[in-house]
């Protein structure tokens, strides 16, 4: 009997051994976690098809241009890779890729001005066709890289209006302004317009309160110049000169069909549930005469922004189509990343207004 139940306690602890064991090695099997096939293959991009071409025209820049997509590589479970889309020209290898974007999911949009301000950016002029690669670049790490095999795409950019029909405004601001001479118009600031409509626009500093200035056709005084006798608003071919009473930053609208003009004081700030205040209040950027930029330096959340005049929504700025290019009442612009930016605003070349973010 003693016999018996001294088998049957080894028995038991036997049995006891036995589970934790198997206990045990299950836990380290867990611990181990998912193993990545050492083959996961390349993504594949399916649209679009290899020779495709396309002609990007201006009128259609916030409309979709093409949707590229592709599968994902197996790596042998469940994964969330990133990937980035890049551009190069044919011929050159991807020595200098262009990055449209970097996504999670498997497949990226981009619209006709953003394409067309990267082709613009890159050097290629407007009206021509260019020759290009598109490729898909998959990470899971810094070590892990599968790359695509390359579709040939061909585009064919517009050109935007960086030589549009032009007036000046010189007077006695510009050399305490930044502007060189003295009632110079060949170093006067301009103001233009895209639609030739004799309707011209821009941005002037004057530094120095009870300033004078007219506006002239040409970088000379050859052909012509407009004044405001009487300072009631009206143009005067040859009129007397026009006095800016207080210092600024001053917005320029000159209509020659209907002989006006307006003048508007503007400071400039930054705005958006990306900044510190949100879209409570703005952020104030300072002016830098020799530069002619806006600039201000701060630390952003992920989010979004916009430029506004004077603490207000009368006048601001925003990027449709995100190609680097402000428009009137525009689109919000994303901050994906927080970090500390300098951001600037560049309105010293009518009709094209830029901007830049960058991460300190």
């Amino acid at each position: 009997m003693n016999s018996n139940r001294k088998k049957m306690k080894k028995l038991s602890i036997l049995s006891s051994i036995l589970v934790c064991l198997l206990l045990v090695s299950g836990c380290d099997k867990g611990e181990l976690g998912p193993v990545m096939s050492s083959e996961p293959g390349s993504p594949s991009i399916t649209s679009p098809e290899s020779g495709q071409s396309y002609t990007l025209k201006e009128e259609n820049a916030q409309d979709t241009l093409l949707t590229i997509e592709w599968t994902e590589p197996d790596y042998g479970f469940s994964s969330a890779p990133s990937y980035t889309v890049e551009l190069g020209q044919t011929g050159q290898d991807f020595a200098n890729p262009m990055q449209l974007g970097t996504v999670n999911a498997t497949s990226y949009s981009a619209t006709v001005g953003s394409m067309n301000g990267t082709l613009l950016g890159a050097g290629f002029s407007g009206g021509q066709q260019v020759n290009m690669e598109l490729r898909v670049v998959a990470s899971i790490s810094d070590s892990s890289q599968q790359v695509s095999e390359p579709v040939s795409v061909s585009f064919t950019p517009y050109s935007i209006c960086k030589f549009c029909p032009e007036i000046y405004v010189p007077g006695g601001y510009q050399a305490a302004s930044g502007y060189t001479n003295n009632w110079s118009p060949a170093d006067a600031p301009p103001l233009a317009t895209i639609a030739d409509k004799d309707q011209y626009e821009g941005y002037v500093y004057i530094k120095d309160p009870n300033s004078q200035f007219k506006f002239t056709a040409e970088r000379n005084w050859n052909n012509g110049d407009w004044g405001d006798n009487g300072a009631d608003g009206t143009l005067e071919a040859g009129g007397a000169n026009i006095v800016a009473s207080e210092a600024g930053y001053y917005k320029m609208n000159v209509d020659l069909n209907g002989l006006s003009y307006s003048v508007a004081r503007t400071s400039w700030g930054l705005i958006g549930s990306a900044t510190p205040n949100g879209w409570d209040s703005d952020q104030d950027m300072s002016y830098d005469p020799q530069t002619k930029v806006w600039s201000i330096t701060l630390n952003l959340v992920s989010g979004e922004i916009k430029f506004r005049a004077n603490d207000a929504w009368d006048l601001n700025y925003g990027d449709t189509g995100a190609d680097g290019e402000l428009e009137l009442g525009g689109e919000n612009i994303a901050v994906d990343e927080a970090g500390n930016y300098t951001v600037q605003l560049d309105l010293s070349n009518p009709p094209v207004y830029t901007y830049s973010l960058t991460k300190n």
